[in-house]
């Protein structure tokens, strides 16, 4: 009777001094943190063109650290590589970088769409990702961007406490950050700090591409013609990209993707120097299976050949536009793309 009173006793009083473990949670969490120090394979082209779904589809491969959600540590604005200057405060980087989503999502739990009702749940410590970062910086005894960088990704994964996939040697930590490709100076920075990175573009069908793009962002995409000039500058860039950094980068086709999925991640695996596995083939999140990222309204979960049926939106004057206006630039993409047969 004694014992089971004092194991009542001591269970009440744990549950009751529950709320003030979180300091001691933290100092665990810290303790025991592991080095996210893998190059950075960066998933980078014009908005819904796939980017996220390839993310989701490299999400739970037990070689990656997949970054959960967009990539937001560009600063002073989203589609900028940050710039970090060695001379400032290690407080000072770790703000520069810091993404203020996390919160949302600590918050409210992750969704695709604000409209969704599927939610993940999204455990994140903002103050033990800035212990982590600093105790990092700490121990750095010569410093580079490099070590900052990783410094950033060590207290990402470490602070996120519910991560599925967290343990395990990686080879590579893979991210989603659209638009980031199309500007030189991005790339240059990149690169500078990831030499032995990648980037990963995916060229959409503009006649795909457009009514998706429409759909999802009908603020931003209204007039075909300005759309078109983003879609351009992206083919562009990746053209410039791809001449530039070689074997770096890859571009693949979305249509690929979605219709030869299998071959396209049998070829990822082997591009990122990872085993394939079977989960390659479905989109999750922290491992969790969930919807294919896309505008049109789909109840399945999967890569969707779906996807491939935007462009029947299109009235016969905008698809005489698309084929005017990026024809060229299309064929030019086409012919660097990985061909799967």
């Amino acid at each position: 009777y004694v014992k089971i009173r004092y194991r009542i006793w001591m269970l009440r009083k744990e549950a009751n001094e529950s709320h003030l473990n979180l300091q001691e949670l933290s100092r665990i969490c810290s303790e025991h943190v592991f080095p996210v120090t893998s190059p950075l394979a960066l998933i980078a082209q014009t908005q819904g063109s796939g980017g996220a779904l390839l993310s989701q589809l490299f999400d739970g491969h037990h070689e990656l650290h997949v970054h959960p959600h967009e990539l937001v540590i560009g600063y002073p604005e989203k589609s900028i590589w940050p710039r970090i200057d060695l001379s400032d405060a290690p407080q000072t980087w770790f703000e520069v970088l810091f993404e203020d989503v996390v919160r949302a999502y600590n918050r409210e739990g992750y969704k695709q769409e604000k409209e969704d009702k599927e939610t993940f749940p999204f455990v994140f410590i903002t103050s033990l990702q800035r212990e982590i970062f600093l105790n990092y910086i700490d121990a750095v005894q010569s410093m580079t961007i490099r070590n900052i960088f990783d410094a950033y990704m060590t207290s990402y994964f470490g602070a996120w406490l519910n991560n599925q996939n967290y343990y395990g040697s990686k080879r590579f930590i893979t991210a989603y950050m659209p638009r980031l490709e199309i500007i030189k100076e991005n790339m240059d920075s990149f690169f500078e700090v990831y030499p032995d990175g990648r980037l990963i573009s995916v060229v959409r069908d503009p006649k795909s591409w457009f009514p998706s793009a429409r759909r999802r962002w009908p603020d931003s995409y209204t007039n075909v013609g300005e759309s078109l000039s983003e879609w351009n500058k992206s083919a562009q860039a990746m053209l410039w990209n791809k001449e530039k950094y070689g074997d770096c980068v890859c571009l693949i086709q979305f249509e690929d993707l979605i219709s030869k999925t299998e071959m396209v991640m049998q070829f990822f695996a082997e591009f990122l120097g990872i085993e394939f596995d079977d989960i390659l083939l479905t989109p999750t999140f922290n491992t969790f299976p969930v919807k294919a990222h896309t505008s049109f309204k789909v109840k399945d979960q999967g890569a969707l050949h779906s996807f491939l049926s935007t462009e029947k939106t299109l009235t016969d004057q905008e698809v005489d536009t698309i084929e005017k206006e990026t024809s060229e630039i299309y064929s030019l993409v086409r012919r660097e793309t990985v061909r799967f047969q």
